[in-house]
């Protein structure tokens, strides 16, 4: 289970050549890096960044159908967007297409396509009665009541996921919520836990240790292989927390 919002991080690699960066004196930028012989990775600036970033190369999978295709699949990270080609044959064109997508100018164009999963919404209910919750209203500043009003208040966006199957790293929240993590993890954490470290909210989707803060518990399932796709909270995805005014 995630024990702090450093969720991914990328090996140390040779700034692709085909990308071109900025000059000296001006805003530093994306940096295509290669990734084995048929994907790219590019590392921003942060979450946000990436989450836009992967927006924006989508456009690449709504070529014509007489187009060859570019690209296999999408992942964003916590700071990193991973694009993988069907095959080696390709990835100098897709390095191409990507490097002309990162420094093109924002709003020249239909530069940005619709992520998948980006335009669904999941509502959570959740009992608000997380044995961290007077810790946050502490730090925060905030009520009880307070606290529960700004998780609920604003939608949430997954960020990426990882460390679990059906973890999801949400940002986009309230920023009065930014919180450290605890100073000693818990050894064990109930699956549902709903939870805050540094701007990420987080569902542990089973019993694992832990050292997010804990606000609150649902019942919503965010893992079943029975389901397709298995996971509840997928990159992209808006999510909604609910006060179910109770455990839940």
């Amino acid at each position: 289970m995630p024990s702090g919002p450093d969720a991914d991080s990328a090996a140390a690699a040779t700034p692709d050549p085909a990308a071109s960066g900025p000059t000296r004196g001006e805003r530093a930028g994306p940096r295509l890096l290669p990734c084995g012989e048929s994907a790219v990775l590019i590392e921003v600036t942060d979450t946000a960044a990436a989450i836009d970033l992967a927006r924006r190369i989508e456009v690449l999978r709504s070529q014509p159908a007489s187009a060859r295709p570019l690209v296999e699949d999408i992942v964003a990270g916590q700071r990193t967007v991973l694009v993988t080609a069907p095959g080696a044959a390709v990835l100098s064109d897709l390095r191409r297409a990507v490097t002309e997508l990162i420094w093109a100018p924002m709003g020249s164009g239909d530069s940005r396509a619709a992520w998948p999963g980006e335009l669904a919404l999941v509502e959570i209910p959740v009992g608000y009665a997380g044995p961290d919750l007077d810790v946050v209203a502490a730090h925060t500043g905030l009520t009880r009541d307070e606290v529960v009003a700004a998780h609920t208040g604003t939608d949430w966006v997954v960020g990426f996921t990882g460390f679990a199957p059906g973890f999801g790293y949400l940002v986009g929240g309230d920023p009065r919520l930014v919180v450290p993590r605890r100073a000693e993890p818990r050894p064990r954490v109930a699956a549902g836990s709903v939870a805050l470290a540094g701007p990420y909210s987080g569902i542990y989707p089973t019993e694992s240790p832990g050292g997010w803060q804990v606000i609150g518990h649902t019942g919503a399932v965010l893992w079943d292989l029975h389901r397709d796709p298995p996971a509840l909270l997928r990159p992209g995805l808006r999510v909604r927390f609910v006060d179910a005014g109770g455990p839940s």
